[in-house]
Formats: structure tokens, sequence, C-alpha cells
């Protein structure tokens, strides 16, 4: 027993550094954006918009970011264009169904190094339907708040999704062309430890 206790010292050391390794981090949803892009009538204009209800949560690990994670849920009801006729059409079963679909979720199976940045693969879930996608995303950079011993890591993102895949098949009733299939989606997200208590 007293030839195992050196390796077991060592198993136990190389544990404990992996989970302190490994770090929870909530959204700063104040200082964070979930929108995106449609394009209308063949391209000819885009309208913008985004989700102002959001939640994020990560285990993020800062020497192996291949060993984190990350799950998201959006409230479809709360999305934003900026005009409010359209958001109530964009919440009925026309588009989002918002009732019959509350959330919109996505929750990484694996994130891996790619090129200058990073990919969150994982299922993603609007209007009742769950798609694997990929997430392309940079780290921005941390900031450490000394005054309250707290880690902050801003992350942005960029992806299309095809509405269709998703059953989100509204077209207008005289121009085909209305409104596009492809949405761009745009995301800038500022993940923040908790304070110590």
């Amino acid at each position: 027993m007293l030839k195992k206790l050196p390796f077991l010292l060592l198993l136990a050391g190389l544990l404990s550094v992996s989970a302190e390794a490994q770090t929870k981090y909530g959204v700063d949803a104040a200082h964070s954006n979930v929108g995106f892009t449609i394009p209308i009538l063949d391209g000819v204009s885009k309208v913008r918009g985004k989700f102002t209800d959001f939640a994020v949560t990560a285990d993020y690990d800062s020497s192996d970011v291949t060993k984190s994670n990350v799950t998201a849920t959006i409230k479809a009801a709360s999305i934003d264009t900026g005009i409010e006729a359209r958001d109530k059409h964009l919440r009925t079963a026309d588009f989002f169904d918002a009732e019959k679909y509350p959330e919109i979720t996505f929750q990484s199976t694996r994130i891996v190094k790619k090129d200058k940045g990073f990919e969150a693969t994982g299922n993603f879930t609007m209007h009742g339907v769950t798609k694997e996608i990929v997430i392309p995303f940079v780290e921005n950079g941390n900031f450490v708040n000394e005054a309250n011993k707290t880690t902050v890591r801003g992350f942005t993102g960029t992806l299309s999704l095809d509405r269709r895949d998703y059953g989100i098949l509204y077209k207008h009733a005289t121009i085909p062309n209305w409104i596009g299939d492809l949405v761009q989606i745009d995301l800038t997200v500022l993940l923040r430890t908790q304070p110590p208590k």
C-alpha cells in the first residue's frame, strides 16, 4: 500500500488541477447580444433584430478549451426587430409559434480549436426541431476585476441557419421572395464568474 501512496497522491493532485482549471461562467446579458439578419425582396434590403431574453452558462477550461461546454436558452417571445406589429407576427404560428415553442436552445457536445478560433458543435432546437449545428467563435479576451475577484471573458460568433430546416416556411401571399431563407446569426457574449459571497 505504501508503494502505491505516491502514485495516488500524484493522481489526486492532477485531478485537483483539472477541477480548478474548469470554471463556471454565466452570461452578462446587459453586455451581450443575440442578433440576426435576414434578407428581404431578394436581398434588396435586410431586416435586423435580436432576442432580449436569454441565458448562457459555460464550464470553461482555460488550460484545454476542448473540455469546456456551453448551454444557451433563448425566449422566442423576446424577439425584437424594432417594429411591434412585425414582432407580434413573428411570435405567431407563421414563424416562431412562441406560445407552443417558447424556448430556443443550444447544448454543446464538443468544442475544438479551429484556425484562429474555435468551433462549438451541439444540438440546436428551434420551433420544435432539433439539429446538430456548428458555431464558429473567437475569444476576444478576458478581464479580471480585482475588487470582487470576478473574471470576465468575451466571445463573438457568426453562423447562418436556414429557417426551412426548422419548419418555418412562411411565404408572403403575393410576393414570393419577400423574405429570405438564410438567417445570419451574430453572437456577442460576455461571460463572467460570480463574485465570491
